[in-house]
């Protein structure tokens, strides 16, 4: 009998901590399995990023050039692959810039772009700002599908004595898998080195500015940049920056590194634990 009450004691004790560890064991994978999910939509989020600065440096390049070719500066020669079509419409005091991918894909600087870019302003060359208006038509790039429209205010001298172009944006992300993902604030890109050369390629900018993405699972996330990010036109993704994350259940800093071209970048978490990320 007091090998059975023993028996009994043990076995009920094992059952008690196999239930405590069981436990533990969910709680932990539900804490890995919510920091996965954190990461791949900061992930998802450096993406939209990385496609509205290529998107913008292709109509900031094109706006400049069609405004330097009136201007006798230079011909209109937007140094775009044979694919794209740019038409230009011109009214006495506005222009109206249609850039079109076509609907098959073509690449340009690396990435595959479909649809129609749509630039329009009002056109006076006395004025120290322009207001530029931008719609996409069916645009895809890199098969995501990107809706929406964007301002761009451009201030041909900034305190820095550099050109500068503020951009409100509204635009909504969708991926092939499902994924969506929509973007609205305020980044504001300043011209830093190879302003009005006319050279695409050594075009630098760095950017600031703070904007949110809402994803479909009512994740929302706000930025704002801490440290401006250094974009290089030749390189796709942002060399250096940080940018301050925010959301409901967790806080950080993404950061973009020190001034190499390469699709690695880290997250550090408010409570100091730092993940590697890699870019798509």
């Amino acid at each position: 009998m007091k090998t059975t009450k023993f028996t009994t004691k043990l076995w009920s004790l094992l059952v008690i901590l196999g239930l405590a560890f069981t436990g533990c064991s969910d709680n932990e994978s539900t804490e890995v399995d919510t920091q996965q999910q954190d990461i791949s939509e900061m992930r998802l989020a450096a993406e939209v990023d990385e496609a509205s600065s290529a998107m913008d440096d292709i109509a900031i390049d094109v706006y400049e050039k069609q405004e330097a070719s009136e201007l006798g500066r230079r011909d209109a020669e937007f140094g775009l692959p044979d694919c794209v079509t740019v038409t230009v419409v011109f009214e006495q005091n506005s222009r109206e810039v249609t850039i079109d991918f076509g609907t098959e894909g073509c690449e340009v600087n690396g990435n595959t772009l479909k649809g129609q870019i749509i630039l329009s302003w009002e056109r006076n060359p006395e004025v120290q700002q322009v207001f530029i208006s931008k719609s996409l038509v069916g645009f895809y790039f890199n098969a995501k599908s990107i809706e929406g429209t964007k301002t761009i205010l451009k201030e041909l001298s900034n305190t820095n004595g550099n050109p500068q172009f503020t951009h409100t944006l509204s635009i909504t992300v969708t991926w092939p898998n499902g994924a969506q993902a929509s973007r609205e604030g305020t980044k504001v890109r300043e011209w830093i080195e190879g302003a009005l050369n006319g050279i695409f390629s050594d075009n630098v900018f760095e950017v600031t500015g703070n904007w949110t993405t809402n994803f479909v699972n009512g994740n929302t996330h706000t930025y704002e940049v801490i440290t401006p990010l250094r974009r290089e036109v030749i390189c796709y993704y942002f060399v250096s920056g940080t940018v301050d994350v925010q959301r409901t259940n967790f806080g950080g800093t993404f950061d973009y590194g020190e001034g190499d071209c390469d699709n690695q970048a880290t997250f550090t978490f408010n409570n100091g634990t730092e993940v590697p990320i890699t870019l798509n």
